[in-house]
């Protein structure tokens, strides 16, 4: 390739990096931005062996330093804790890769910009709301996630997520608040983490 059209190439790449981390500033500006966050979800779970989704619907808590707490409470009663380094479920605790850990942190706490670590990133900004797609480009989350694509205001109000198995994972949130302080049973829940 001439070496002016292998400048031409760069300079018309480096503008859509430019353009993404432009729009990726600008949606991180929007976003309400507390230590502690808490709302109901609505999981939609779409499996390719299976013709009706799965929904569920429950709690989650998001805290700064602690983690994320995702209590599911219909149809089946379940809780899961993961902070950057580990998870907990019914089935006990487990390490979990950093990129994982981090995307928790980076969706439930408007931290949008430590995603470009493991993501490759495009958006669109309107006046009232705001969509990114996120492509992996960690190994690790290759080999599980194909893209998912974020959608808000001023706050992450969908999310859904295409696997590359196929299944697809659809999110909704709402009644989101942002408290001072945890609840005792909160408390509690994030003890059973390690740090």
């Amino acid at each position: 390739m001439p070496t002016f059209l292998k400048a031409l190439l760069l300079f018309v790449l480096s503008l859509d990096q430019g353009y993404a981390d432009e729009v990726l500033a600008k949606i991180t500006a929007r976003l309400v931005k507390t230590p502690l966050a808490e709302g109901r979800f609505q999981q939609e779970k779409r499996l390719k062996i299976l013709r009706k989704p799965l929904i569920s619907t429950g709690t989650f808590t998001y805290h700064q330093s602690k983690g994320v707490i995702w209590k599911t409470l219909t149809p089946m009663p379940s809780l899961l804790l993961v902070n950057e380094a580990h998870l907990v479920t019914g089935q006990g605790e487990q390490a979990v890769p950093p990129a994982f850990g981090n995307v928790f942190k980076a969706l439930l706490g408007g931290e949008l910009n430590r995603l470009t670590e493991s993501f490759d990133i495009t958006g669109k900004e309107q006046k009232s709301s705001w969509q990114l797609q996120l492509t992996p480009k960690d190994e690790l989350l290759k080999k599980v996630i194909s893209t998912i694509l974020l959608t808000g205001d001023t706050e992450l109000r969908q999310l859904e997520l295409q696997e590359v198995n196929g299944n697809l994972t659809r999110i909704g949130f709402t009644q989101i608040t942002h408290p001072d302080h945890l609840s005792s049973e909160q408390q509690s829940d994030f003890e059973r983490l390690s740090p």
